[in-house]
């Protein structure tokens, strides 16, 4: 019976940690949408840089250009 009863809950830890990541996923797609759209300036060695307004990388310090779309 104890068998049984842990394996049930194994069960149910795995699907619920699997469905999380579903939702995590979906998650970042959609920020990196709005990234995308909001970021006009990038860096030239980092593309996942992105800025509405000109300056520079934060993490090389090169000024980043503007994106072509």
């Amino acid at each position: 019976m104890r068998k049984i009863i842990f394996g049930a809950v194994v069960l149910a830890a795995l699907l619920s940690a699997c469905n999380n990541t579903v939702k995590q996923k979906k998650n970042v797609v959609s920020e990196q949408k709005k990234t995308e759209i909001a970021g006009r300036y990038t860096c030239t060695m980092h593309p996942d840089v992105l800025k509405d307004k000109p300056g520079v990388c934060p993490k090389c310090g090169m000024d980043l250009v503007e994106k072509d779309n």
